[in-house]
């Protein structure tokens, strides 16, 4: 489970990369009912908002100004150190995007790429509440994962820049889906997945590796559903994956992807 009281290596803080941020908020809004506003502080100059649910941050929507990019959710870890983590994933093979830099005191911030092509950042919080805080409940963040073209060479990455421990599950067909966990942390404080996919199975990230997002909803089938009538496509589901919850795979107008899931009872 994901958790606010963050540890290096797990995750604290997620926001989208949007071309018109108030048309995503309108999308958003209705499918994992968030609410809106600028930053403490912000003119609203940027039009970056934060989005909420029952009061608590779930995340931010900020302007892609990235020429030839796509939009797409951007995971950030916990660091107490941006600056040390971006030269481990420089001797790590990884590559940094958006060098180490303060965020107006609310946070420091680095964004990087791994040797597969899988982009991800890193979140030093400038000041308490700077980071998630509706996380694991219906509109938080419950889940990260990564598809990738070298589950071996990701995860050898991953663990050499953040410590993460592993656990590998059979899939049907042979395949093998590795857990992540936060180093020294106990299983039930896993994070994330890595599964390695073909290039074909990664048409929604443009045959690129990348990461997703998983959001928690109350009902699959009525947040798919807003998907839909918001404009965005749904690439699969809302179907049972036994022992883990109903799941769809979606996209937002914009061609970003995300997953939905009501997790299954304890």
């Amino acid at each position: 489970m994901i958790t606010t009281d963050f540890v290096p290596g797990s995750p604290c803080w997620l926001d989208l990369g949007a071309p018109d941020v108030s048309a995503a908020a309108a999308f958003y809004g209705p499918v994992l009912e968030w609410e809106f506003d600028h930053p403490e502080g912000s003119d609203g100059s940027d039009g970056f908002l934060l989005a909420a649910r029952g009061g608590r941050t779930a995340g931010g929507i900020g302007l892609l100004t990235e020429r030839g990019a796509r939009s797409a959710w951007m995971p950030y870890f916990f660091t107490p150190d941006v600056h040390e983590t971006a030269a481990s994933v420089l001797r790590a093979g990884g590559s940094v995007r958006v060098e180490p830099r303060d965020v107006a005191g609310w946070a420091s911030m680095a964004q990087f790429t791994d040797p597969q092509g899988g982009q991800f950042a890193v979140w030093t919080p400038g000041r308490s509440g700077s980071g998630l805080a509706a996380v694991d409940d219906p509109g938080g963040l419950c889940w990260t994962e990564l598809y990738t073209t070298d589950a071996a060479g990701a995860l050898a990455f991953y663990e050499t820049v953040f410590g993460w421990q592993r656990e590998d599950t059979p899939m049907p067909g042979g395949r093998t889906y590795t857990i992540v966990t936060p180093a020294g942390q106990p299983p039930e404080r896993m994070h994330g997945g890595v599964l390695e996919v073909g290039t074909a199975e990664l048409a929604l990230s443009r045959g690129v590796p990348a990461w997703h997002p998983v959001f928690a909803v109350a009902d699959c089938d009525a947040a798919t559903a807003a998907v839909r009538d918001g404009g965005g496509a749904v690439a699969m589901g809302p179907e049972d994956a036994p022992g883990i919850g109903r799941i769809s795979v979606c996209v937002d107008p914009s061609g970003a992807d995300f997953v939905l899931m009501t997790p299954a009872a304890a």
